[in-house]
């Protein structure tokens, strides 16, 4: 669970409520169950309208999506693709069928030494993997556009409650006293409207996108990573070039991984470069 998402959403929900009560409103006043009728079942009605079925159904997943946070991390991607590198150079690309079981739950990268180990053009490699990431892209943000959709309805569908309030007190003038109240209500629509696209919709949507950028990124690297396995580059090399994905922040996580790596197993690969080394 993203803990900062629902921070976030606690955060600007009670703000709200205790701007509200500070001003010398009441929690009571805040509840309208015709409002929140109108607003919430017109915002779901207009997004089923505007969704296939197919997408609707996959509310459920993009809601994990954006609250759950991204299970890998370039640093360890970056590890993997190193080590990757380093048995490749030792033992020959065929020895990475071996290592395939590591990855049975990333299909991405499990296809992609797939295609090394079967000797498959780089070229075609590349054009596959890019594809795949451009895809997942546009399958991720198709759902989570359910959110942005919300976001655009549910405002409008406040001031269409706020209109039907002022509709039904403009039909009852014969009682002055009771106006102000009942204005005050009507409004309460147009409250919950733009309360749940600012503060619910549009930001899980932008979560949503922000988990998405950093899934992208990881393909990313894996994706240069296995190219420049197939390549047989150099390590070192292999390194600056999945660095130059990185912010600073993450470049200096990725070292201490990596670093942390090679001291843990020291020895082994110490002896792996004399091996390598005589050969050439």
């Amino acid at each position: 669970m993203d803990v900062a998402t629902v921070i976030g959403l606690l955060l600007g929900v009670l703000s709200l409520v205790i701007g509200f009560t500070l001003e010398g409103g009441t929690l009571g006043a805040l509840f309208q169950v015709t409002a929140l009728l109108i607003v919430l079942g017109g915002t779901a009605g207009a997004v089923v309208v505007s969704f296939p079925g197919h997408t609707l159904k996959k509310l459920p997943f993009i809601l994990r999506y954006a609250f759950v946070k991204p299970k890998e991390n370039p640093a360890e991607t970056i590890r993997q693709l190193v080590d990757l590198a380093n048995v490749s150079r030792r033992e020959g690309l065929l020895a990475l069928e071996g290592r395939q079981n590591d990855f049975s739950q990333d299909k991405f990268m499990s296809t992609g030494i797939q295609m090394v180990v079967d000797g498959v053009d780089s070229d075609v490699i590349d054009d596959i993997l890019n594809r795949d990431i451009e895809l997942y892209e546009q399958k991720i943000l198709s759902i989570g556009k359910m959110f942005e959709a919300a976001g655009g309805f549910s405002p409008t569908m406040g001031i269409i409650g706020t209109v039907m309030g002022l509709v039904h007190v403009l039909g009852n003038l014969s009682s002055p006293n009771s106006l102000g109240p009942s204005i005050a209500v009507a409004f309460i629509a147009t409250l919950y409207g733009v309360a749940g696209a600012n503060v619910v919709y549009l930001p899980i949507f932008n979560k949503i996108k922000a988990n998405l950028q950093q899934d992208v990124l990881i393909r990313q690297i894996k994706a240069e990573g296995i190219l420049s396995v197939q390549y047989g580059e150099n390590t070192m090399i292999l390194r600056q070039k999945l660095f130059a994905f990185l912010s600073p922040e993450e470049r200096v996580q990725a070292e201490n991984t990596l670093n942390g790596s090679e001291n843990q197993n020291g020895s082994e690969f110490a002896g792996d470069y004399q091996e390598v080394g005589s050969h050439e």
